[in-house]
């Protein structure tokens, strides 16, 4: 995957005109991290993990990005999605930086007492790196907002109350209100807005979304509510269809009870590996990175592919799907809802003052529709497709910052 984030910057930079030099400083991570955690199960015996953190770049704001728990987290994966996250943050144009990290770690395995263990000796091993103005962390794979109490508790034992360490907490523990469903609501905005410059809208469109997860959910029932049809899904464990378009609340209900759209009754099932070629209009990854590759990429039947999930189509496919006009709205810009409404939160702790909901729908639209007509503005002064457009708007601003900064010595002239 840091292998497809540098050649998607490499072209953005090619672009832009950047020399080696500074492309080398804008990919170079400030930090990389690694922790050894032992701790103690609840059998009595020691577990062993190793905690990761890579903290890509300061220049616009503190570090921001989730933590993952998977037992395939590593340093490359890390550095990949912080690399991410400095060009995202840059795009909605939030104060923050780039950073990732997680443990490698099986939750299912564990205990709920066994996983706080693992995340508090994390917090503890991150001591003087993370913080509400060094490093601010929130959920990503695997993680959640019980998850993220436990860092601000961890962390507010050595440095007093500090909400504003970590965002994604639960509203009752000073969280804020929308964040559960801000990066599929940003999805659902960034489709919208895909949608109107082709002269189309929601109403008019078919959906297939791979992941129902809580992004996946969310953006499904919110394209719905706009008049969408959503008429495929599929998670980890099946996938349903109907033409008519899903029921998605009763769908949900399922899904809450279940764990999974398998066996959902008001639907057929169908195999979850046909979901990125299912007849639709619209196609949602949802899931884990690189969903769409070349082995399927010709058979995408979708005219535009909105990425809900980080990485999920690879350079190649990228290409193939370019070369047959089908338009992809890059995670980047797709998905950075979830991170703008985690401003919000940080925001508010800072102030110590909550916002009503209506406020964090309303500011969150206006960020993604900006974002939006930055990127898409940007594509046709510079004559290339979103995801260069998106990377080189993250990059100019990012280069900006660290040139004003004196990050660099001189002011470098970029297009």
């Amino acid at each position: 995957m840091l292998d497809a984030c540098h050649r998607y910057f490499h072209a953005a930079a090619d672009v832009l005109g950047l020399s080696d030099r500074v492309r080398t400083i804008l990919i170079t991570p400030r930090r990389v991290v690694k922790v050894e955690l032992v701790t103690e199960g609840d059998d009595g015996l020691l577990q062993h993990h190793l905690g990761f953190r890579v903290q890509h770049n300061d220049s616009r704001g503190p570090f921001k990005g989730g933590l993952r728990y998977h037992p395939t987290m590593d340093e490359d994966h890390a550095a990949a999605l912080a690399n991410l996250m400095t060009w995202k943050t840059a795009i909605v144009n939030v104060p923050f930086g780039g950073a990732k990290g997680g443990i490698n770690c099986d939750p299912s395995a564990l205990s709920k007492s066994e996983l706080s263990s693992i995340t508090r000796a994390f917090v503890d091993q991150m001591q003087g790196l993370i913080g509400p103005t060094l490093d601010i962390p929130a959920p990503d794979v695997n993680t959640n907002s019980e998850v993220m109490s436990w860092i601000m508790d961890q962390y507010s034992r050595r440095e007093g109350f500090s909400p504003g360490v970590v965002t994604g907490k639960p509203v009752h523990l000073f969280g804020s209100d929308g964040r559960e469903e801000a990066t599929g609501r940003g999805v659902m905005y960034a489709a919208r807005e895909a949608l109107k410059r082709q002269g189309r809208a929601l109403a008019d469109v078919s959906v297939a979304i791979q992941g129902y997860g809580n992004v996946g959910s969310h953006a499904a029932r919110l394209m719905a509510e706009q008049g969408a049809r959503i008429v495929a899904v599929a998670d980890h464990a099946g996938a349903v269809h109907d033409p008519k378009g899903l029921d998605n609340e009763a769908l949900g209900r399922w899904v809450r009870e279940h764990r999974t759209v398998a066996g959902y009754p008001d639907a057929e099932s169908f195999d979850g590996g046909e979901i990125t070629t299912w007849s639709a209009d619209v196609l949602v990854p949802a899931a884990l990175e690189d969903a769409i590759t070349v082995d399927n990429a010709a058979g995408v039947r979708a005219s535009l592919i909105v990425e809900a999930a980080n990485g999920p189509t690879t350079p190649a496919a990228s290409e193939v799907l370019h070369e047959r006009g089908v338009q992809i709205v890059p995670d980047i810009l797709a998905n950075a809802g979830g991170v703008t409404v985690s401003y919000f939160e940080w925001a508010q702790n800072i102030q110590q003052f909550r916002w009503e909901l209506d406020r964090v729908v309303d500011e969150l639209e206006k960020v993604m529709v900006k974002a939006y007509a930055d990127v898409h503005d940007e594509a046709e002064r510079l004559g290339v497709d979103l995801r260069t457009a998106a990377f080189a708007v993250g990059i100019r601003r990012v280069l900006q910052a660290a040139t004003s900064r004196n990050a660099l010595r001189h002011s470098i002239d970029i297009n």
